[in-house]
């Protein structure tokens, strides 16, 4: 794994498996145009099959790596917010949809070095400062991650703004 020895903002990760073969391919195939339906099937999935480790964190809210708003319109949805949405529902947890934005647009991580993919998220989330939330334990939902660099700046956004303990929950990890 490329983030191992790295230090972050967020406590732990949970996949649902590695990012290679059938699952890559379901991956990609949820960033599509029409793959929403695929994103909150493979949520579920991921739901059923981590459900007692999803439980034990004990969030109080569940939230999406957002995408930019100008990727988000051309696509037509944010596949991981339909993950995190699925997720929050087998939960029976309260799902956040915009409590975290990307403030700017970045290039894509997959087409970048892995040396170059903290510079390009860095400083592109922000989350609004919510009384509510200060303290609480954040589940922090995204596709894919690799360097584990976008769920370090997400997760950093969200202490900022007052959450407490964060968890990455990501389909693959590679």
């Amino acid at each position: 794994m490329n983030c191992r020895h790295e230090s972050f903002a967020f406590e732990k990760s949970i996949r649902l498996g590695p990012y290679a073969d059938l699952l890559r391919d379901l991956i990609l195939r949820c960033k599509q145009p029409d793959g929403d339906g695929l994103a909150g099937a493979m949520g579920s999935l991921f739901a059923q099959a981590r459900i007692e480790k999803l439980r034990a964190l004990q969030a109080d809210v569940v939230t999406a790596v957002p995408l930019h708003w100008w990727r988000q319109l051309r696509r037509g949805f944010n596949q991981s917010s339909v993950l995190a949405d699925a997720i929050a529902r087998s939960l029976k947890v309260r799902y956040e949809s915009r409590w975290l934005v990307r403030v700017r647009a970045t290039e894509r991580q997959a087409t970048l070095a892995h040396s170059e993919r903290r510079g390009n998220v860095s400083g592109a989330f922000r989350a609004r400062p919510r009384p509510e939330w200060k303290g609480r334990s954040v589940l922090l939902v995204d596709d894919v991650m690799t360097t584990g660099s976008t769920a370090h700046f997400a997760a950093m956004a969200l202490r900022e703004a007052g959450a407490g303990r964060i968890v990455i929950a990501v389909l693959g990890h590679g």
